[in-house]
């Protein structure tokens, strides 16, 4: 029976049947029922797939930059943001101390990106400064207490 579960989680993780794309508010032609996710949504605050607007953002508020560098048929991307993006201390943290960019790295600007950042897999969580250079960096899923850890130690670069 348990190694039923474990089977189906792992099937469902790998198809990406982990809930909403969230990742598609902000972008253009966005769907209403993205809208209506955005506006019940309460978890990390992304920009999406635009860093030239994240940079001169931080600039601006003197901040770094959190950047969620995922693809669409990645389960523990689409994991990470529904559960760990999702956690209020998480997003009250990030939401206050970062300027926050999810940018698809196999689309438009993101294929670039993903060669200059060496990005070998996914999901790759990246702490910016405010000119758009890497400071840190994970790979792979985090729980909540292990990205709010990695966000301290972050800012500390």
């Amino acid at each position: 029976m348990r190694y039923r579960f474990f089977l189906v989680l792992t099937i469902c993780l790998c198809l990406g049947f982990t809930g909403p794309d969230l990742y598609s508010i902000g972008q253009s032609g966005k769907s209403k029922n993205a809208e209506k996710i955005q506006a019940k949504a309460s978890g990390i605050r992304f920009i999406a797939n635009m860093l030239p607007v994240a940079i001169k953002e931080a600039k601006a508020s003197k901040k770094y930059i959190f950047v969620d560098a995922y693809t669409d048929w990645c389960g523990p991307c689409k994991l990470l943001k529904s559960s760990t993006f999702a956690d209020h201390q998480v997003s009250t943290f990030f939401n206050s101390h970062f300027v926050n960019v999810a940018i698809d790295m196999e689309k438009g600007g993101g294929i670039a990106l993903a060669e200059e950042w060496d990005i070998q897999a996914y999901p790759t969580l990246l702490i910016l400064d405010s000119t758009g250079k890497v400071v840190f960096r994970s790979v792979g899923f985090l729980r909540p207490k292990e990205l709010l850890e990695f966000g301290r130690q972050g800012l500390n670069r």
